[in-house]
């Protein structure tokens, strides 16, 4: 006897997300239909009466209607199954019935069986062939140490995961590609950069690379808008693209910044510019947009390994110095690197020292950015940003200090004076309003960190949960497994983890696996680009669904515009961060925001009566 068939018919109008039920969900209901499905499988079993019969034919249904296949074992071989499970390998439970589950329908990765109450992975494989079906198992042993009519049973639930590895696929290659002209991002172009050299180091070839600006793509923005710009971009990229064969390649950095990274048997520089001249050409025509030409043009900084550095991020450095010598020269025209380039160098230093003064003479302060629940508008807490008051040069941004505290042994000094003064400040608000402080790589992987994080929180009174540490992919990638014990080792503390810039990096799903983040913040970028760009706009769909899959709050940064956050709101994004909540301020302008309204004053009853009887 096999399970009794039945027709499910789900109501196609409700969307089903492709994790309905968690892993933790899943276990506990394999856990708890376990022995009902053993007693409704078993031909053996004698029906009696017409209660048992009813109460038969429900739990048969129940195993029918689920979306996860369930499979009965008996000594290897498939003993029952419900209808999801036969609908997977293709046949009906007739034909299943008696044939071996392992090693022939099912393998587990790695080749071994599962053990009792473990979840692995595996694959299946149709009855009648075809293309394997990736699953995921968890198997629990029917055995209470008596003989009975479920001895040496063991029951299967099978899940699907073609879905969640393809929308995991479409994740990965829209975070690593740019999503207007499908060429690869920044993130990607400094790990393809980086294997280039150490191609080109084995095997002799040569190596340039090639820091790309147009020279007319803001007046084409500003007189003709948004969409004449981005056919500016898109044509250039494709021209790009046709002007260079593998192994070299393309990438945008952003706006209207592109590199080309050229890897050849030619001498150098002479096929550097050879490839020069000819992206200037592709790049010279117009482009025709609505029946109107709009300027191209370009000018190109070029930088040559080894001569001109040795590693991803001195070539594109050298490349960019280069690129800014041309647009000095007159535009359309390109320039290699010299040394006497660096000036920036020598002005970077200067800036280093002055940094390391600033810090010690005060100079640095903490300005906060407020973030907003999504549903309600109402402010639930700040991120602390640093900036620095220059006594000669003014107001200096972190992008142009925090680069040098980095390169000059700095950032940690800096970092624990954020940390201490944040901390301090949050401690005194009337409401207790979160606080997130974003940790840098150096600090992350300090062994020293989480007792550090642990001294500051008892020297200022701020409660664990109300701080919240915001760290990039990129910092786990020094050391993973000790910035992983880190952020462990602070989550045990309280203290709450954040990923900062998702979906900018190359292993943002196998880092999201690897440790329970409290936090997404989906990465400004992808933000701004929301109805403009489509592939951003699934970029951030697709990330508002890993995280309500996953139960994690996603945080949308960089909000600017209402309709933002209308769309954001409809998507059920938690928080919202961005110059339409709040542009970052001083700890002076914050009370409108942490200070708790007051209590109404109620006035005693015996003097309420005196003032009504005067």
């Amino acid at each position: 006897t096999g399970m009794g068939a039945i027709t499910i018919a789900p109501d196609a109008s409700v969307m089903v997300p492709d994790q309905l039920l968690s892993g933790g969900v899943l276990t506990l209901a394999v856990t708890s239909i376990t022995a009902l499905i053993i007693l409704g499988g078993l031909g053996a079993v004698t029906i009696e009466s017409q209660t048992t019969r009813s109460a038969l034919e429900r739990i048969r249904r129940l195993a029918n209607a689920a979306y996860e296949g369930i499979v009965v074992v008996q000594d290897g071989r498939i003993n029952d199954a419900n209808a999801a499970f036969c609908e997977l390998v293709g046949a009906p439970l007739h034909e299943l019935t008696g044939k071996p589950l392992l090693g022939g329908i099912l393998n587990f990765n790695g080749g071994e069986a599962s053990p009792d109450g473990m979840r692995r992975e595996g694959v299946l494989q149709p009855v009648e062939g075809g293309r394997e079906i990736p699953v995921e198992v968890f198997s629990r042993l029917m055995d209470d140490g008596a003989r009975t009519e479920t001895s040496g049973l063991t029951v299967l639930a099978v899940r699907d995961l073609r879905e969640r590895r393809s929308a995991e696929e479409k994740i990965r290659y829209l975070a690593e590609h740019d999503g207007l002209t499908g060429l690869l991002n920044r993130n990607s172009l400094q790990a393809r950069l980086t294997a280039a050299i150490e191609r080109v180091e084995a095997s002799g070839e040569t190596l340039s690379v090639i820091c790309i600006d147009l020279d007319h793509f803001k007046e084409a923005n500003d007189q003709h808008g948004h969409l004449a710009g981005d056919a500016l971009l898109v044509e250039t990229a494709r021209r790009l693209q046709d002007a260079i064969s593998a192994p070299s390649f393309v990438a945008r950095l952003g706006g209207d910044e592109f590199i080309v990274v050229q890897v050849s048997g030619g001498d150098q520089p002479t096929a550097a510019a050879e490839l020069s001249g000819r992206l200037l050409d592709a790049l010279a025509n117009p482009v025709m947009f609505e029946g109107q030409d709009l300027a191209m043009g370009a000018s190109l900084g070029v930088s040559l390994f080894p001569d001109d550095g040795r590693t991803a991020e001195s070539l594109m450095a050298n490349a960019d110095m280069a690129l800014y010598r041309a647009k000095e020269g007159g535009r359309g025209i390109y320039r290699f690197f010299k040394r006497e380039m660096d000036d920036s160098i020598r002005e970077r230093r200067a800036l280093a020292r002055d940094l390391k003064q600033g810090i010690a003479d005060g100079e640095l302060v903490v300005y906060y950015q407020p973030l907003a629940r999504a549903s309600d508008g109402e402010v639930c807490g700040f991120e602390a940003l640093v900036r620095w008051r220059h006594p000669t040069r003014g107001m200096i941004p972190p992008l142009d200090f925090i680069p040098v505290a980095e390169e000059n042994g700095l950032i940690a000094p800096l970092g624990e004076w954020v940390l201490r003064r944040a901390c301090a400040d949050a401690a005194a608000w009337e409401k207790p309003l979160r606080i997130a402080v974003n940790l840098s790589p150096l600090q992350l992987n300090n062994p020293a960190l989480p007792a550090l994080v642990h001294e500051v929180l008892i020297a200022t009174g701020l409660s664990p949960h109300r701080l919240e540490l915001e760290i990039t992919e990129s910092a786990l990638f020094k050391d993973y497994q000790r910035a992983l014990d880190n952020l462990r080792r602070l989550k045990a503390l309280g203290v709450r983890i954040a990923m900062d810039d998702f979906g900018t990096g190359f292993s943002s799903l196998s880092t999201l696996q690897s440790f329970p983040f409290d936090k997404i913040k989906i990465d400004k970028s992808f933000v701004e680009n929301i109805h403009r760009h489509d592939r951003a706009t699934a970029i951030v769909r697709a990330v508002l669904g890993l995280g309500r899959s996953l139960d994690i709050p996603v945080v949308a940064e960089g909000v600017e515009t209402q309709e933002q956050i209308n769309f954001l709101r409809g998507e059920d994004c938690a928080e919202l961060q961005g110059y339409a909540i709040g542009r970052p301020g001083p700890l002076d302008t914050l009370d409108v925001w942490t200070v708790a309204a007051p209590a109404p004053v109620v006035p005693e009853p015996a003097k309420r009566i005196k003032r009504s009887a005067a």
